[in-house]
């Protein structure tokens, strides 16, 4: 069996399989290969040879080399949503190319933007057939064996409610695609229970009514299937590049699932209203949180400067402000921009109506306070005096007219004559939407944000640490349920309004805490193979990121994410006690770094606090046995 070697078809930087967040790619199950993050935008075939499989959303292509390697590039996580959006080919389905042929190119800003991890798995689907595969990106390499890959996890051997060997030699005679559809048909509970069906390029995407009803074993152990899980509300089955296309087709022949599939909404119905909420605030801020992670680290670099003894001109001052104010001075067109895309409305008009909250005109808002340098203009609607003012640095004002301009928008589009569409709907939206927002929906919801903000503040201040204790020990928890966007907008307010985040470093030393004891149950784990792969699931959490440490270590066993809930607790206290506080969000653990440039040894210290207390507990009181 020969080694296969591959420079990697695309530049950025190389990371194992499983550090994907997806356990369709970073279980192995779908190849054997390596993955990119922060990829350029451009992919080149790695090997001469054949484009076997081009799907038309163009998220995924998938080569045969004259090497005998069938290889698969698949451009981001849950990609295929985008429908072809920002994705252009150079290549057609059966096309021969060259290696270093340029393939695919894509929009790296515009896919993160919209909401989508550009992580870019590079995969060799038919691994079997060759020993060491070595993937290389300049002085970059990775490699895994068929042993590495060999170990199958314990959960796979339990028991099957079905005798999937007797209904695989019943239907032995069908082709292998008719014999998956059918079986999986069965397993799932019947096609009753499937709400919705969709694929990509790897996976059967399912929405289901009643998950109770679906036999995972049994479908773990069809013959063609490489896996199983649950995602986002929806059951994911394993199939493979080609093979999926095919049994897809069989499975929603005869029903309507074909014509009328929308997983995403699907998805979005199943979930509670809390995760509603938190997925739509996601949706909002995710976008724009880039700019905010700039911002702060332009303030941390000044700060450490500043703090280093370095004097600027005023000339240089005022640039460097320009740097660091205009996002939050403009964060209402911002909100409202990424508002209105995110209901359905026009962009554009977003953008103005957020701009008209900060028209120059208006009193500035950190100006027109009590003894300011400017006073609220005084406008008299229906006998009540309204003072008005712009929203420099507010969050809700914007977001609740955004929203109420796109649900406008979409009901003046009814019964506007499309003739007169292009000037009537934009003209009667702003108009509309311009009074309402400064006026009425301005003045209740920044009382409201006040009020919110104040509580949250006191909270934050409470003494010796307990509200850091509070954020600090459950933050993670929050995560496991998925609702932790709902603090994006609350970290907003608190860089707008304040110019540091406290709840960073309360999450940063939530987050190192989950990763300490993720690195203790590998410290303590015999097999050299299991520790290999908790090692490499834990050092994502050192990165901001603490779903493989979380879902693939400590809850599992659960000790260990109880100990990291008590290590979170003991680094958010010390952070609040110490008044920590970042100067951007977005990053944590190591990158976050940046953001403390002008106090890094208090910061250092909240990680080592979290690090340490979760590790000590983990290895002195759990054992792998258990």
């Amino acid at each position: 069996m020969s080694d296969l070697r591959l420079d990697s078809p695309i530049q950025g930087k190389l990371v194992p399989l499983s550090e994907v967040k997806d356990p369709a790619f970073a279980s192995g199950a779908m190849g054997r290969g390596a993955a990119v993050s922060e990829p350029a935008g451009k992919v080149y075939s790695p090997v001469d040879g054949e484009v076997t499989v081009l799907f038309e959303t163009k998220h995924a292509i998938g080569l045969h080399g004259e090497n005998g390697a069938d290889i698969l590039i698949h451009v981001g996580l849950d990609t295929v949503n985008l429908k072809g959006e920002h994705f252009t080919a150079h290549v057609a389905q059966g096309d021969k190319v060259k290696r270093g042929q340029l393939l695919l190119e894509f929009d790296v800003a515009a896919i993160v933007a919209a909401g989508y991890d550009v992580t870019t798995p590079v995969l060799v689907t038919n691994a079997a057939d060759f020993g060491k595969i070595t993937v290389a990106l300049g002085d970059q390499e990775i490699s895994d064996s068929v042993e590495a890959a060999a170990e199958v996890p314990a959960a796979a051997a339990a028991a099957s409610g079905h005798d999937v060997a007797a209904d695989e030699a019943e239907l032995a005679n069908l082709p292998a695609e008719e014999r998956v559809a059918k079986l999986i048909a069965k397993y799932v509970g019947g096609m009753d229970n499937v709400r919705s069906a969709e694929h990509c390029a790897t996976r059967l995407r399912l929405i289901v009514n009643d998950r109770e009803k679906i036999d995972e074993k049994a479908i773990e152990n069809i013959d063609g299937v490489k896996g199983q899980f649950f995602a986002a509300a929806q059951y994911q089955i394993i199939l493979g590049t080609g093979f999926v296309d095919k049994v897809y087709d069989i499975f929603v022949a005869g029903t309507s699932l074909g014509a009328t599939s929308n997983n995403k909404a699907e998805a979005y119905e199943q979930m509670s209203t809390m995760q509603k909420i938190s997925r739509t605030l996601g949706d909002v801020f995710v976008p724009i949180i880039p700019v905010l992670v700039a911002t702060g680290l332009f303030m941390g670099l000044r700060g450490a400067s500043q703090a280093l003894g370095m004097e600027f001109s005023e000339n240089v001052l005022t640039m460097s402000q320009v740097l660091t104010d205009t996002a939050f001075i403009f964060l209402p067109a911002l909100v409202c921009w990424s508002t209105m895309k995110r209901f359905g409305g026009t962009p554009v008009i977003g953008l103005v109506l957020g701009l008209m909250l900060v028209a120059p005109q208006l009193p500035n808002a950190w100006a027109a306070i009590p003894g300011g340098a400017q006073q609220p203009l005084i406008m008299d609607v229906l006998g009540f005096s309204v003072p008005v003012v712009g929203y420099q640095g507010s969050v809700l004002p914007a977001l609740v007219l955004g929203i109420l301009a796109a649900k406008l928008q979409a009901g003046l589009k009814k019964f506007v004559p499309d003739l007169i569409d292009l000037i009537v709907t934009p003209f009667l939206t702003l108009f509309i939407c311009m009074i309402l927002g400064l006026l009425v929906v301005g003045p209740i919801m920044h009382a409201l944000e006040s009020a919110v903000f104040g509580a949250v503040q006191a909270f934050l201040q409470l003494p010796f640490g307990i509200g850091g204790i509070v954020v600090g020990g459950l933050q993670q928890v929050v995560v496991v349920f998925g609702v932790h966007h709902i603090f994006n907008a609350l970290e907003v307010q608190l860089l707008a309004t304040t110019g540091v985040d406290p709840f960073n470093a309360i999450i940063t030393g939530a987050i190192v805490a989950q990763g300490g004891a993720a690195v203790a149950v590998a410290a303590k784990t015999k097999n050299a193979k299991k520790r290999a792969l908790y090692i490499s699931s834990a050092v994502p959490a050192f990165l901001g990121i603490t779903e493989p440490a979380i879902f693939g270590i400590n809850l599992r066993f659960m000790k260990p994410f109880i100990y990291g809930l008590v290590g979170g607790a003991c680094a958010g206290g010390l952070a609040s006690f110490m008044q920590l506080a970042g100067t951007g969000m977005g990053i944590t653990v190591i990158p976050g770094t940046l953001l403390y440039l002008d106090h890094l040894l208090p910061y250092i210290m909240v990680n080592v606090v979290g690090f340490a207390v979760a590790f000590a507990l983990t290895f002195t009181l759990f054992t792998p046995e258990e």
